[in-house]
Order: structure tokens, then sequence, then C-alpha cells
């Protein structure tokens, strides 16, 4: 099915969410006016319409409310359902009030209601809508997949489709201010190099990196880890299971820790040490040549 097919009514039920060009682009040139912008419709050049589509698409950006000058706007149009796979197809005009054109890279866009709660939220590579002309408004079709989708029912009215800016900002490690009072420049600097070489996380995926391991004179084993939060929100952790397995995929120790709770900010790896007691260790002779700490199935 081609993205623009769907565009077919000129009722428009979604609202516009509105940011400055420097949260979501660097080095882009700003203008200095206050005056207002209107932005004139631009079709993505891959696409070939019929005229009364094209009636349908000019209507629509016609109706569009003028931006402030260096602004990046979602404007909602309406939202279908795919009958095949139960995603949601966010009809919606990616608009500028930039005098240059742009082009935007991978940003998780998220689906409120009219109360602002998030109905949806996944990661887009922007990307795909090409170069967008200064002072333009470029319709495009945002396709939820069912896993990424949090409500039963598609909003009614007054929706809106929204940046989260925050997944455009870099992973970067967070630590505790014993961490901090602990280690010296040269070990922080360490730890920051090996969160930044890590994997990207998906959207709101929390995962366990380890990264040192010791036994303890009296038989414990403490073994370090990454907290890696995934989510554009801060996580807080109150109790937490952990297994460590070796190298043999042996089971070494299982306990669960509480940690009181834990915060751990939005996109970003926390260090943390977690002390398995003599009697949480199931195996004497562990193989650490390579290791690993999850949570239970």
């Amino acid at each position: 099915m081609k993205l623009f097919s769907l565009f077919k009514k000129t009722d428009k039920t979604g609202s516009d969410s509105t940011i400055d060009s420097n949260e979501i682009l660097e080095g882009a040139a700003r203008s200095e006016s206050t005056d207002e912008v209107e932005t004139a419709l631009s079709l993505h050049p891959q696409w070939s319409l019929s005229q009364e589509q094209e009636y349908v698409f000019r209507f629509l950006a016609n109706e569009l409310e003028p931006l402030k000058p260096n602004q990046i706007s979602l404007s909602g149009i309406d939202i279908d359902v795919e009958p095949a796979n139960g995603s949601w197809l966010v009809k919606a005009f990616f608009r500028s009030s930039l005098d240059q054109a742009i082009t935007v890279g991978s940003v998780e866009l998220m689906l409120l209601d009219a109360e602002g709660k998030t109905l949806a939220s996944q990661e887009f590579d922007l990307n795909e809508l090409g170069d967008v002309p200064g002072r333009s408004a470029r319709p495009w079709v945002f396709a939820f997949t069912k896993d990424n989708i949090f409500a039963e029912a598609l909003p009614a009215e007054n929706w809106k489709l929204a940046f989260n800016v925050q997944s455009m900002v870099p992973h970067k490690l967070e630590m505790e201010q014993a961490w901090e009072d602990g280690l010296s420049q040269e070990q922080k600097d360490a730890l920051a190099k090996v969160v930044e070489n890590m994997p990207k996380l998906k959207p709101r995926e929390v995962n366990f990196a380890g990264f040192q391991v010791k036994k303890q004179e009296d038989g414990g084993i403490a073994a370090s880890i990454f907290i890696r939060n995934g989510h554009s929100k801060q996580i807080n952790i109150e109790k937490l299971p952990l297994e460590l397995v070796d190298a043999a995929g042996d089971i070494v120790a299982r306990g669960s820790f509480n940690l009181g709770p834990l915060s751990v900010k939005a996109n970003t790896s926390k260090p943390w040490t977690f002390i398995y007691p003599k009697e949480m260790v199931q195996k004497e002779e562990p193989d650490f040549s390579r290791w690993t700490i999850r949570v239970p199935q």
C-alpha cells in the first residue's frame, strides 16, 4: 500500500506539537526574524498523486497555523489501524520554519492523548522523509507497530505526535556520589568510554552489563555491572533478583537485592556492585573468563 493513499479525508483529529530546531538539529542556520512563518506543502519526490489526492493535501496544509521562526513541528491529521497486523498508522505533517532544507535522523516519537498520556512510542528514521525544504510541511505516515502501542483504542481527538528529544541525547554514564568520590578521574574516564562503546539500547530497554567480578576473602563474590536504562524517563529499582553465570553456562550465584530504591536517569548507564555472600554462591570454582549477570526467568 502506498503511504499517500491513506490520506483521503479533510477532517483533522490531531493537534500540533512544536519544538525549537536546536533540540533535534545541530548547526542549523537560525533566523533572527520574529515574523510568523507560513509553511507550504512539500510532497515526497517519489510520490505520484492524482489531482483529487493533491487537493486533499493542499486543503490540509492550508489549514495549518503559522509557525514561529526556527521551529520544527508535527501536526497530527488522523489515525487508521492496519487490519493485517494491528499497527496504528498515524498521519501527520512534518513541518519546518527554517529557511534551509533539513534532514533528521533517528528519533523516538510519542503518541499522546488529549491529557498527555503516552499511547505509543517508537523510534523512526526520519531520513526516510528525504530533504524537507525550508518553510514547508511534508505529509507522512508513521506506523506504530503493535508491540509499541500501550492503549486498547485509538484516541478520538486532540491527540498529539511529539518528539522525544531525550532519545537524541547520547547515552551517557551516571554515577552515585559514592562512586564519584571513590574513583580517580582516569577510572571515571575509562568507565565512560566503556559505556560509549556499548551497543545501542532499544527504546525502553533495560539491561545489565557486567564489567568486573571478584572473589571475596570470605567466600562471597562481588560483581560490578552497568544498569542500562533506555527509557526516556528515570526508572527506580527497589528489589532486583540476579543470577551470576560463568563461561560454562553454570549459575555461580543467585540472590535478590534490596536497593531502596536505586534510581537510574533516562538514557544513562549506572555502575553498581552486587555482593553475593558465601551462602548465595552455588559453584566453588567458576570460570570467569566470560560471565554474565541476568534476571532469572
